[in-house]
Parts: structure tokens; sequence; C-alpha cells
């Protein structure tokens, strides 16, 4: 068996991948890079040209020539890394006639939790979406975007205490039962985020998630050594050399690869078992992706034993269902693993056709009061 074509199809905030061998068989893959799915396309279509006519099983020498190729770093590189890899192993699992967990080692459970992400939204809006998530449709996880758009323009003391009544609120609402995820999407300075913590402390979340911005990993572990609460980071890290510097010290309690953009299936696998290795849980970024990589997620998921929860948003909507032949299903707060070959999931191009490549808009970057640039 030998790969014919690779094709790149960007559509949305994502770029979707179809590997298809000689023999007919195809695989699909997605990348996550939301911000700029064309850039992936194109490096998707540079690395067809070195795929066209090799064995699609040879997953791992593929992975390490595509990455090694020049040494270039970046999430649109990686991203088309990520994208033909789940591809290659779709289209491994067909040809076995085995769902990609199969492969991979077997279950370690036997479903995927789900953590439903909350949207942003008033007081009354966000508290009201969490009953409703843990009450009416049973998600035992939820995600709660604390930091909203309108807090960059608010004063520290005040900033601080809506986010803490926010929580409360939501805590008192839903109860004990249901454990509270805290997104901070890279907002706060350090010692703000240090302030918050200690405050929310008390409500217990499950985890406090990016307080402050990615671009140093030493100073996240040391934000991490400051705080009581489980810290978890990653979502915008891609490879295991860099989630190694999370874990080779004590800090961060969760790291969050996304397979769209973190080396595909091959490489998450790795970065899980180094998680494993340091007694740190994965709460993968499974969030604003596409049906493609919620379904490797859920392969990995399966089979990864320190998977701790994934986040999720319902795809039952056209805006997901027009790009595959199915979803992934979710029953009682749960994913359920596809017992179909592959990641059990395929593109509906007619569906696909319908959603154009849409690139994000930075016509409004976020501001404090004074005009500068806030923290992002």
């Amino acid at each position: 068996m030998k790969i014919e074509t690779v094709e790149a199809i960007p559509a949305g905030s994502a770029c979707y991948v179809r590997v298809t061998a000689d023999d007919g068989s195809t695989g699909v893959g997605e990348s996550t890079f939301f911000g700029w799915p064309t850039a992936v396309a194109e490096i998707v279509k540079s690395f067809g040209a070195y795929l066209q006519g090799r064995d699609p099983l040879d997953v791992e020498h593929h992975w390490l020539a595509l990455y090694r190729a020049f040494s270039f770093r970046g999430m649109a590189v990686t991203g088309a890394i990520s994208a033909i890899d789940q591809a290659l192993w779709d289209l491994k699992g067909k040809h076995y006639e085995a769902p990609v967990w199969q492969l991979l080692g077997g279950r370690t459970r036997r479903a995927v939790r789900a953590m439903r992400v909350l949207d942003t939204g008033t007081l009354e809006q966000v508290v009201e979406a969490a009953r409703a998530a843990a009450f009416d449709d049973g998600y035992t996880a939820l995600k709660v975007i604390l930091f909203q758009h309108d807090h960059h323009g608010g004063r520290q003391a005040s900033r601080i205490a809506d986010l803490v009544e926010r929580f409360a609120a939501i805590r008192e609402t839903v109860g004990w039962e249901i454990d509270l995820g805290v997104e901070l999407h890279r907002n706060m300075s350090a010692g703000d985020a240090v302030l918050l913590c200690g405050e929310l402390a008390a409500l217990r979340p499950l985890f406090v998630e990016d307080p402050i911005p990615p671009d140093s990993v030493a100073a996240m572990r040391a934000f991490a050594q400051k705080v009581s609460v489980p810290v978890a980071a990653g979502e915008r890290n891609t490879t295991i050399w860099e989630f190694a510097e999370y874990l080779e010290r004590p800090g961060v309690n969760y790291i969050r690869p996304d397979v769209g953009v973190a080396g595909g299936i091959t490489h998450v696998r790795k970065i899980c078992a180094l998680g494993e290795s340091f007694h740190a849980g994965i709460i993968p970024h499974a969030v604003p992706s596409g049906p493609v990589a919620v379904a490797a997620h859920v392969q990995l998921g399966i089979c990864v034993p320190n998977w701790e929860v994934q986040e999720h948003v319902p795809q039952d909507t056209p805006k997901w269902t027009d790009l595959v032949d199915q979803v992934i299903e979710v029953r009682d707060g749960y994913l359920i693993a596809p017992e179909r070959p592959g990641l059990g999931i395929d593109l509906d191009d007619a569906g696909l056709a319908k959603h154009p490549p849409v690139s994000v808009d930075l016509a409004d970057p976020p501001l404090r009061e004074d005009g500068s640039v806030a923290i992002r």
C-alpha cells in the first residue's frame, strides 16, 4: 500500500486533511491552528510531495521526517503534521479493521468524561448555563471562562471581586458534586492571578487554567508554586520538549496538549506518557476543535490512563454536522468512543464546501483603560 494523494481542505477555522492510498482507502485528520487555517493548508500541500508513494503505515517515520525536515517551529507547522498524523492513524485503523484506541493498547476506561465549556455572558446567564449543563444535560464537570472581555477595563480590586463573585455564584448553584474548572485565558499578571487564586481556593476549583501568558514556562511554574489550587497549562505548547519543562520541576498539575497542534496522535501519546511519569493529569485542549480532532482526542482518552477529563461543547448543530458523516456521541456527560475502524469518522465534502475558511479577527484587540494592549 502506498500514499497516492494528500489533500488539504481548509473549512471554517480548521484545516482538514485527507490521505488516500492506492487501494482507495482514506484517512482523515484536523489541524486546530484556528487562527490561520489556510497557512496550515499550504504546509500540508508541501508535505504531500514527500508523502506520495510512501507506505502510510510507517507513521512514526513520517512524523520524524516532517518535523525534522528543516527544524522550523510554530503551530502552522505542527498543525499540519498533527492533521497528517491523525489521517495516517485513521488509515492504519481501517487497514487493520480496528479503532485507533485498540491499536494504542486498548481501553483504560469505558468512556471519556466530558467537561462542558460554558459560554461567556452576564453573571445570571453564566449561572443559568451552569445549572442547565449540570442538571438538565447531565455533565459532571464544567469549565467556566471566568475572565471575560469586560474585565480588561476594571481596576484591580473590583475586577478580582467580580471574578470571585461569579465563581462563588456558580459553585452555589451546582453544589459540590460538580467539578468546576476555571479558565483565565492568559489575561492576568502573575501578582493579580496569585491574589485571585488565594480567594478561589475555598471554592475548590478542579484547576485554574492559563492564569498568565504562556511565553515563559519558568514563569508559569513559579506562579504555580505560589498558589494552593491545581494549575493547568499547555494548550499553546506543541512538543514533548516544551511539556518536559513544565513537568521537570514541581508546579503545574495538569497539562493540556491539543491533538490538532501538538503533533497528532503519535506525539500527544508521548506527551501523555511524559505526564504520567510525573503523576500529572491530562486535560486536553479540545475547544474550539472540530469533530475530527474531537474524535482523535477520544481515541487517546480511552487508552491513556492519566486522561482526566476532556473539555467539550455540543457538536450536534450544522456548524459541525455539515463537516462529517457523524459526530462523537455524548451520553450522560461522557464521550463515547466509536467502534468503527480508525477514528470512526469521515469527512463530508459537500458539507465542507458550505464553510469557507476564516481567520481570526484582530480588529478589536483587548485594551486597558489607558488604551494600551491588554494581556491575552
